[in-house]
């Protein structure tokens, strides 16, 4: 018998946080996974096949997707940078390659589409009313994706603020925690409300179980509920348990970033999505608990020790309490 060819991936944005746990999770699925930059990197995920090139050159990505069962597009301007001039050209060259190989879409989704302040709850139907310029290409990314189908087959799956090993940019390892240094105190974002979070492995793992189903509609727009901060204080009551102490906590400085806004690229991009640290919002994962059975989820003490671990904050033989008096 002729043994079956391994699916392939190509993954866009191999090298940042969600694209690496994607390329990750796809290999431990026994996937072939390709990856693409401009600068082929020194480390990254394991076992990938690298190839030159550049997200906004149509002929490097339709190179680097020729054979490829699917493209997980999680790719971002360097530096995140002229958002509104190289996203969606970066994502029209993903359509071009998509259309040209049969491949699916991956695309991880976020809760920028959306008004937080009339938002409690998003679903696959929820309409979309974005509150910042993000927002609206966010809203645009999508809705180019959803009119190529089912020409172009695409998986949408949304979820909150990343945190875990290998997370980057995130609010969890810049706000919250100081990567490299001992756990001393919290800086908390939220004003009052609770937040939604997804531990990047759990996250990652679940593209890797959909993308293993035979069923999948030619578009899906999933929810990713991870972990839903209902009362705002269950990060912070679980960093207390992992220090064993009783940390301080420090209030984000919201009124410095509103001030210093119209001046500097940082807090003006910071005071567009303060709002969703305002009002909280939970993403509803009934399809995704129908396709799969369960949402993959490690426990929460334990996402935030394997976290805290990879940023330097945590000696990896630290012992809780309850470990010490054991």
């Amino acid at each position: 018998m002729t043994p079956t060819p391994p699916r392939t991936a190509l993954v866009l944005g191999a090298t940042g946080g969600i694209g690496g746990a994607i390329a990750l999770a796809l290999r431990r699925h026994g996937w072939e996974v390709h990856g693409m930059a401009r600068r082929l990197p020194e480390t990254g995920p394991a076992g990938l096949h690298w190839h030159r090139g550049d997200a906004l050159s149509p002929g490097d990505v339709r190179a680097a997707a020729e054979g490829a069962d699917v493209i997980v597009h999680a790719v971002n301007p360097p530096g995140y940078r002229d958002w509104d001039r190289l996203v969606l050209p970066m994502l029209d060259n993903t359509l071009q390659a998509a259309r040209g190989t049969g491949a699916r879409i991956v695309l991880p989704g976020t809760i920028y589409n959306y008004d937080p302040a009339g938002t409690p709850v998003v679903r696959d139907t929820t309409p979309q009313h974005p509150r910042s310029r993000k927002g609206a290409i966010r809203v645009e990314m999508e809705r180019r994706l959803e009119a190529a189908a089912p020409e172009v087959r695409t998986l949408i799956l949304r979820a909150g603020d990343f945190f875990g090993p290998g997370a980057r940019s995130s609010w969890f390892g810049q706000a919250m925690v100081a990567p490299g240094k001992p756990l001393r105190r919290i800086v908390d974002p939220a004003v009052g409300a609770g937040h939604s979070w997804a531990y990047l492995p759990d996250l990652a793992e679940t593209f890797a179980r959909l993308l293993d189903l035979p069923g999948l509609r030619p578009f899906e727009r999933l929810q990713f509920e991870g972990l839903h901060d209902d009362t705002g204080r269950v990060m912070t009551d679980a960093l207390r348990r992992i220090a064993g102490r009783d940390l301080p906590v420090w209030r984000f400085p919201w009124w410095l970033i509103a001030a210093l806004a119209p001046v500097a690229r940082f807090p003006r991009e910071a005071a567009e999505i303060a709002p969703f640290w305002r009002h909280p919002m939970r993403l509803d994962n009934t399809r995704l608990r129908a396709l799969l059975g369960e949402e993959p989820r490690t426990a929460t003490d334990t996402a935030l020790r394997r976290t805290l671990e990879a940023m330097g904050s945590l000696p990896a033989d630290a012992a809780t309490p309850a470990q010490r008096a054991a």
